[in-house]
């Protein structure tokens, strides 16, 4: 039997709207007590002293990639799995651009087969394919998917044909999943690599106008307004595309809405350093585009902010920016420089940022929210909000290094992450 004791701990409950220090028993994962001071502690209790520290429901994170199988060179399960831990994700949920994709049963048969050997607080979800290998031209088994155990349907590709989206709408509205779709036109973005304005003029790279991701939205939306199926929209970067989102719910359609977490703390003047590390897709937005991000989480027009871990090598990374592929890895640093960044500047609560990284992302799954409370299991994060690091290779915990932070000091660390074993969808 394990026990430990968190003594005099800062904890977060979103799911109550609760920020009190307390003290907290753990005993064979689970919650067991709560008190403002315990006073009766079992026989053999670790006993940590947690003044300053901050103890949250497991962090959610709604969409990131999986090297294994096919790109193992740039993340293994394993990898991914520690870096998730060392971030304070309780709960991972896997985008099926793994090659082969995961549009088969067998292929989820896969991944639940490795996960079984792997002893990880961490449960592991997967999104399943919507379309044969991801390339948006034939849709998947979705039925053969649902009941093999995927968590719900995305390719995490734009999906041009229209009338497949419709479709795909309409025969998944039975299987009652969540269906995730990034919205964006690849022929309006054309070669762009950065949001389309003045500050891409002085890069000198080609642009992206904001319209690539706001004509597909709408086009979306239509098609949910016509289904009543409901959706989560991925990646939203522009400032109009949050107003797009907040006519449509006061319009009454089922929807949620996340982006990225360094949509939330850049803007395309980052990218005047032209670190390969902030080529991303959609790209980075410019400065009213951050600010309506921003302001739309705050009010809940978006519900929730995803990690969007996208590993790639030092090869493939180090090249001229224009040339990169986009992406890059975040499951370690979110939590610390969304804290440093948001939160010790006052800008947010603890609150507000801790829902929308594990009690909204939760919901958009159709997964129940963690809380802290007597009785229920210890899915819970311990977070060191003033704990200084640096993003080395040694330390971080991914297989790849793409991100605009290494070598950089960090503020905030995960001190522990508590879990179900073995857990996987």
């Amino acid at each position: 039997m394990t026990k430990t004791l968190l003594r005099q701990v800062r904890v977060l409950n979103p799911v109550y709207d609760t920020d009190e220090i307390a003290d907290v028993l753990i005993v064979d994962q689970q919650i067991a007590a709560i008190a403002a001071s315990l006073t009766e502690v079992p026989d053999g209790t670790q006993v940590m002293d947690c003044a300053g520290l901050v103890l949250g429901p497991g962090l959610v994170d709604l969409y990131s990639h999986s090297g294994e199988p096919g790109f193992e060179e740039r993340e293994t399960l394993d990898s991914l799995l520690q870096s998730a831990i060392a971030g304070g994700f309780t709960r991972l949920t896997l985008l099926p651009d793994t090659q082969p994709a995961l549009d088969n049963p067998a292929e989820l048969a896969w991944f639940q087969s490795q996960l079984q050997h792997r002893s990880a607080p961490v449960q592991v979800s997967h999104w399943g394919a919507l379309t044969l290998g991801t390339k948006g031209q034939q849709m998947s088994e979705l039925a053969e998917l649902a009941d093999a155990g995927v968590l719900g349907f995305a390719d995490g590709k734009p999906i041009a044909n229209l009338a497949l989206l419709r479709r795909s709408l309409e025969y998944a509205q039975a299987l009652g999943k969540p269906m995730a779709f990034w919205c964006c036109d690849p022929e309006l973005t054309g070669n762009g690599i950065v949001r389309e304005g003045t500050e891409a003029l002085r890069l000198g790279l080609p642009s992206s106008p904001a319209i690539a991701e706001t004509a597909a939205l709408a086009s979306v939306l239509e098609c949910v307004a016509d289904s009543q199926v409901p959706i989560h929209l991925m990646r939203i970067s522009t400032a109009r595309s949050v107003d797009l989102i907040q006519a449509a719910k006061a319009r009454g359609l089922s929807i949620t809405a996340s982006t990225t977490w360094m949509h939330v703390l850049l803007n395309i003047k980052a990218v005047h350093s032209y670190n390969p590390s902030l080529r991303l897709n959609p790209p980075l937005g410019n400065p009213e585009d951050q600010k309506a991000l921003l302001q739309g989480l705050q009010s809940g027009v978006l519900d929730a902010i995803a990690i969007d871990h996208s590993p790639y090598t030092y090869e493939e990374k180090t090249v001229a920016f224009s040339e990169a592929p986009p992406g890059a890895i975040g499951l370690e640093l979110a939590l610390p420089l969304l804290w440093q960044n948001l939160v010790a500047t006052d800008e947010w609560t603890a609150l507000a940022l801790w829902r929308t990284l594990s009690t909204h992302p939760a919901l958009c799954l159709y997964q129940n929210p963690g809380a802290i409370a007597p009785g229920l299991p210890a899915e819970i994060t311990l977070f060191d909000p003033n704990y200084s690091w640096q993003a080395t290779p040694d330390n971080l915990r991914s297989r790849s290094k793409n991100t605009p932070w290494l070598g950089q000091e960090i503020i905030g660390k995960v001190v522990k992450t508590w879990g179900s074993e073995n857990g996987h969808a």
